[in-house]
């Protein structure tokens, strides 16, 4: 984010705040559906996170950092809708779906959606966000054990899918 875009929003501008919207709404409703399959959640929880976003902007000392401090409220936000919804529970039963072999689209993101809630959640938080299993294990109330046996039952049943 640039410095003068950062400072604006900060002075709670209405223009520069859906300036940072637009510029930064599509990376973040990608992070919202790698974790919620419904795209109206998706929708609800980056509404709700560009909300906290620059509620709490004026916490953020340093623009240069600014993707990966909201990027974090994104992520806090689906655990919180996923915590919400139902207790969290982690599953290594098949409750995956066959792709027809027609299947056309086979990004990750969509074959994301083919794993459990709990399988596909601490997959995002270790491959795509970067999470340590001892940090997802804090998060999710579960042990790092738990945690590393779930990324691994996710790699192997994405690469069957693929």
């Amino acid at each position: 984010m640039e410095n003068d875009l950062y400072i604006r929003c900060k002075n709670k501008d209405r223009n520069a705040q859906r300036e940072l919207y637009e510029q930064y709404a599509g990376r973040f409703f990608v992070t919202c559906k790698r974790y919620l399959k419904n795209d109206e959640d998706a929708e609800e929880i980056l509404a709700d996170s560009f909300y906290q976003i620059f509620t709490k902007l004026h916490q953020l000392n340093n623009h240069l950092v600014f993707e990966a401090w909201a990027r974090k409220i994104v992520v806090n936000q689906c655990l919180q809708k996923l915590r919400k919804k139902q207790p969290f529970s982690i599953s290594i039963e098949e409750q995956f779906v066959d792709l027809p072999d027609s299947e056309p689209e086979k990004s990750i993101l969509h074959l994301l959606n083919f794993l459990p809630e709990g399988c596909r959640t601490i997959f995002n938080l270790f491959v795509m966000e970067g999470y340590p299993h001892r940090e997802i294990a804090e998060m999710l109330s579960i042990s790092e054990g738990t945690s590393k046996s779930q990324v691994s039952f996710a790699r192997k049943k994405l690469q069957e899918l693929v």
